[in-house]
C-alpha cells in the first residue's frame, strides 16, 4: 500500500515538474516574441521615417521611375545635429532654422549639456535669436534629441556673417 502511494507521489511530482517546465518555456518564448516585436516596430518606424530623419533628395531616392538627376549637397539634411538660429522655444523643445531655412525640432532632456563659452547654462537661459550648434540623435518622430548644445555669441560679433547658411 505504501509502495503504491510512493509511486503515485512520484508520478504527481513529475507531472508538476513537467508543467512548471512547460510554463517556463512558454514564458521564455513569450519574452522572445515581445523583444522581437519591439525590434521589428523600431526597424519599421525607422525605415518609414528614414527620409525625414536623414533626408535625401527632395524627390526621394527613387523619385520617379526614370533615373533622377544627381542631387546637390544642399538637398541633404543633417540627421544627428544641426546649426542654426532659435526661432521658437516651447518648454524643453526648440525650433531651429538652419541651412536652407529648414526648421528642425530639438528635444532638450535633463541629460543635455548646454554650453556658452566654457560654462554650462540652462534651457531657460536660451532665447529666440541665439545661434546654436546641436549634436544629438534622431528619434522616431523626426526630431533631434540633443546631447550637446553649444551657444555662440550674438550675431553682431560676427559682423553680419551668417555662417550657418
Amino acid at each position: 500500500m505504501e509502495e503504491k502511494q510512493n509511486k503515485k507521489h512520484d508520478i504527481l511530482k513529475w507531472i508538476i515538474v513537467g508543467l512548471l517546465a512547460i510554463i517556463v518555456i512558454v514564458l521564455v518564448f513569450g519574452l522572445g516574441v515581445l523583444v522581437g516585436e519591439r525590434k521589428a516596430k523600431f526597424s519599421y518606424r525607422w525605415a518609414e521615417n528614414y527620409h525625414r530623419m536623414f533626408a535625401g533628395p527632395k524627390v526621394g531616392f527613387l523619385g520617379s521611375w526614370r533615373m533622377p538627376p544627381l542631387p546637390s549637397l544642399d538637398e541633404f539634411i543633417e540627421g544627428h545635429g544641426t546649426v542654426g538660429e532659435i526661432i521658437k522655444i516651447e518648454g524643453n523643445n526648440l525650433v531651429v532654422k538652419g541651412r536652407g531655412n529648414i526648421e528642425k525640432v530639438i528635444v532638450v532632456t535633463e541629460k543635455t549639456v548646454i554650453k556658452l563659452g566654457r560654462g554650462d547654462i540652462k534651457v531657460s537661459d536660451l532665447k529666440v535669436g541665439d545661434i546654436i550648434v546641436i549634436i544629438g540623435s534622431p528619434n522616431d518622430k523626426g526630431q533631434i534629441e540633443a546631447k550637446l548644445i553649444r551657444v555662440f555669441p550674438p550675431k553682431t560679433s560676427f559682423k553680419g556673417i551668417k555662417f550657418y547658411e
